[in-house]
């Protein structure tokens, strides 16, 4: 308010749901935080479950799993281990990069987590995503092929040694 303007004399009666009259004077006014949907291809229960799984995973295992849904580019294995790179821990870390668009699935493992999860292991993991892709609805296939992916992995890899 800047000085000289007129206000006027709220009633305490006359407040809505979530107004208060301050002791200046000055009415405030509580507004319900409305957080917005999710803006992508999975609806809020499917993020559940993906991140449901990626939790277990990395509980069980000790290694520290992550997902990259979206484009690679021309060199999709330079892209996802770039993106392996970014992670809290590269050396213990897992990253399952999926581009539908691309028909490309990468698994890149760091140097510790590559001791407890071969090549044979990440393979096999995706040869049960692409199944899964292959029913039909991508974003069934994607959440239930990367559950069952994580879930594959996580059991090669074995329990975080003690």
């Amino acid at each position: 308010m800047a000085t000289g303007e007129l206000t006027k004399r709220v009633d305490e009666s006359e407040l809505g749901y979530g107004e208060a009259l301050m002791a200046t004077g000055r009415v405030s006014a509580a507004k319900m935080y409305e957080p917005a949907a999710p803006s992508g291809p999975f609806n809020t229960r499917q993020l559940a479950r993906l991140d449901e799984a990626l939790t277990f995973a990395s509980r069980e295992t000790g290694l520290d799993f992550s997902l990259y849904l979206g484009e690679l580019g021309p060199d999709s294995r330079a892209a996802a281990e770039k993106l392996h790179a970014t992670t809290a821990d590269p050396l213990n870390s897992v990253l399952i990069a999926v581009s539908p668009g691309e028909r490309l699935i990468e698994i890149v493992t760091g140097k510790a987590a590559h001791l407890r999860l071969p090549d044979r292991g990440a393979k096999l993991a995706v040869a049960s995503m692409v199944a899964s892709f292959k029913e039909g609805d991508l974003v069934r296939g994607l959440v239930n092929g990367l559950v069952n992916a994580l879930r594959m992995l996580s059991d090669q890899a074995g329990p975080a040694p003690r």
